[in-house]
């Protein structure tokens, strides 16, 4: 029984050991990313701009680095807050952890003022931020890293010329184990697609702009056998009511397989008219994470494109519930 005992010790110690060994290991192995290119992003007003459409239009970095104002359909960005950061991600919306969105203004003490634009780049496209720390995957890196390189830089150009607001956002606490899982999710795996190539016609500037705008984070299900798209994935407000993606595959019954062109562009430019987009929501009534207003503003011929690359998907029959409102107490 002893030696039985002793054994067992031993076993124990040994398990222990290694799995010190493991979390030492995923601590400062990790994130293996390459280290921020030595570059300095020209600041034409031609870039500004490009960088001014895709940040607040197509890949809305804007959107969760500023205070958005759920009053209004869509919670649009508070106008005075945009890039300021501090959106808070946790347990209630089914985080592993308490996540915020860093402050992205030029401030020096609480944004990214003392950044060079490699480590802006390297952020944005590998994960990691200035100090080497990896970022929440809720920060699209995986959809920005196939950014053409002058549309990166673009968007790294107009994140210079915001308006710089001092506000110091909590660091971010993820829970265990998630926090050595995150460690190894960052990578150098970065796209260099020439612009001309993903702009070349409809069908690769939709999949294109439907890649960066990371459509699929969201509009894909959990249930990865229903296939890309097929919506269905839950987010649960602070009151307790469930908002769901809604299926974007071009299934006739439940996608929007009956949607013309023209409908599916009216979805979008809807949020232009004042009137609707401006209007206090009632309580109880359905809101949405989608930034509506905000991607209201992209191009036409870019909205027709993203229409014609989602009609070539999988229909996914996949009939989803939108929104549960919280339950009266």
């Amino acid at each position: 029984m002893k030696k039985a005992l002793k054994v067992t010790g031993y076993v124990i110690v040994v398990a222990m050991i290694a799995i010190a060994c493991g979390i030492i290991y995923l601590q400062y192995a990790f994130p293996r990313v390459d280290a921020a290119p030595n570059l300095i992003v020209e600041r034409t007003t031609e870039q500004i701009e490009r960088g001014r459409y895709l940040a607040n239009h197509v890949t809305v970095c804007i959107d969760c680095h500023s205070t958005r104002d759920f009053s209004l359909p869509s919670a649009p960005p508070v106008p005075g807050t945009l890039g300021k950061g501090g959106d808070r991600f946790d347990h209630s919306l089914g985080f592993p952890g308490v996540f915020y969105a860093k402050n992205i203004t030029p401030d020096k003490e609480t944004g990214i003022g003392t950044w060079s634009d490699g480590e802006l780049y390297r952020a944005m496209t590998m994960g990691v931020s200035k100090n080497g720390d990896p970022l929440f995957p809720m920060m699209p890196y995986g959809a920005y890293k196939n950014l053409t390189t002058e549309d990166a830089y673009a968007i790294i150009a107009y994140i210079r010329t915001l308006e710089p607001i001092r506000n110091e956002v909590p660091k971010s606490d993820p829970d265990f184990p998630f926090n050595l899982i995150l460690r190894t999710m960052p990578s150098s795996g970065v796209s260099h697609t020439p612009k001309e190539t993903v702009l070349d016609n409809d069908l690769s500037r939709g999949k294109y702009l439907v890649t960066i705008a990371g459509c699929g984070d969201c509009h894909s299900p959990k249930d990865a056998d229903l296939g890309a798209f097929a919506g269905g994935m839950d987010f649960q407000f602070p009151d307790g009511s469930i908002l769901r993606a809604a299926n974007i595959t071009p299934d006739k019954e439940t996608g929007i397989g009956s949607w013309t062109e023209e409908a599916f562009l009216m979805r979008f430019k809807m949020y232009q008219d004042t009137d609707f987009a401006e209007r206090k929501l009632a309580p109880g009534e359905m809101q949405t994470l989608m930034p509506w207003k905000m991607y209201s503003g992209m191009k036409e011929e870019d909205l027709r494109a993203i229409y014609k690359y989602l009609r070539t998907q999988v229909p996914a029959k996949n009939k989803v519930e939108r929104f549960t409102p919280a339950a009266k107490s």
